[in-house]
Parts: structure tokens; C-alpha cells; sequence
């Protein structure tokens, strides 16, 4: 790929971001000039928004959830899985028509978005410390999945109590 088609390929990717926008999250594929030669399809743009999406929720994860090497101080801050969980949270506030164009693609076709979704659920896991590099690949994605849905649900259900994560689950402690 030359510099060109770098730089248009990032142009169609940003226009489809802002037209989805005004359309709920609907990709408009159709509709960008050059998406068909630069992408093929509809699946391959998605890919590469998905792979843009993983690119931002790393850097934040990098920032926020950083080690104590890296100038976190672990006595100060937040436990590590509140700190992922708060990494996601921003991300997605400062990318919404990003990340509504990526859960509308989720929901029409499950399966066309598994594996960038399933690779998104264990980064968040291995982030958290909530799974190891050695578990088995599904485990650490059921423990991604059940952590990323927590996130995305933190703030729609009332707190009964503080909710403490440890590394095989959650404990409800009651306050």
C-alpha cells in the first residue's frame, strides 16, 4: 500500500465515522467514494475501523492502567480493573459514533465482527489481570465478555453495595 492509499483509506474511514453520525451508526458504504477499490467491502472498512478502535483503547489502556514502572502509584489510585474499566469508558465518550458504528455492526451480524470483538474481550481481561496469557483462549474471552459488559453497563444499574473484582470474578460486598 503506498502513502496515497494510506492517507485515502484514512480519509474514507474518517468520512464514514461522520456520516454514520447522522444515521444512527449505519455505515454508509455505498455512499463513500472510493470505499469499494481501497477496502472491497463493507466488512473489510469495519475491520479497519475496529483495528482503529483497538489502536485508540490501547493507548488509553497504556495511559491509564499503566505499571508502577511506568508512574502509576498503585497506593493511590484505583485497583487495576476500575482503571480498565475507566480506560474503556473514555474511549468510547471520546470515539461514540466510532464505537456505535462497531456495537450497530455487532448487532446486525454477530459473527462477522467475532474475532476483532473476541480479541477486544481478552485484551480487556489481560489489561484488568483478571486472566493470565496462559489460560486457554476461551476462558480469558468469557472473562473479557462478562468484564466488558460490567463496563458498558457500570453506570445503567444502581449500586447496591461495592462491587470488589478479583481475579476469578466479582465479590459483591455489601455496604
Amino acid at each position: 500500500m503506498s502513502w496515497n492509499d494510506f492517507y485515502a483509506r484514512r480519509d474514507i474511514m474518517r468520512d464514514a465515522v461522520d456520516r454514520a453520525a447522522k444515521d444512527n451508526g449505519r455505515l454508509p458504504f455505498a455512499e463513500l467514494d472510493g470505499a469499494d477499490e481501497l477496502f472491497g467491502t463493507e466488512h473489510q472498512l469495519l475491520l479497519a475501523l475496529y483495528h482503529r478502535w483497538t489502536l485508540l483503547l490501547g493507548g488509553k489502556l497504556r495511559a491509564m492502567a499503566a505499571a508502577p514502572e511506568d508512574g502509576h502509584a498503585p497506593d493511590v489510585d484505583t485497583d487495576l480493573p476500575d482503571r480498565v474499566g475507566a480506560a474503556w469508558r473514555e474511549t468510547a465518550a471520546e470515539h461514540p459514533t466510532l464505537r456505535a458504528v462497531l456495537d450497530t455492526a455487532i448487532e446486525a451480524d454477530p459473527e462477522s465482527l467475532r474475532p476483532a470483538l473476541e480479541a477486544e474481550q481478552r485484551m480487556m481481561a489481560f489489561a484488568a489481570g483478571l486472566a493470565d496469557p496462559g489460560e486457554p483462549i476461551t476462558e480469558a474471552t468469557k472473562v473479557g465478555a462478562s468484564f466488558l459488559t460490567l463496563i458498558r453497563h457500570a453506570g445503567a444499574v444502581p449500586a447496591r453495595g461495592r462491587t470488589r473484582t478479583t481475579r476469578r470474578g466479582l465479590l459483591s460486598v455489601a455496604s
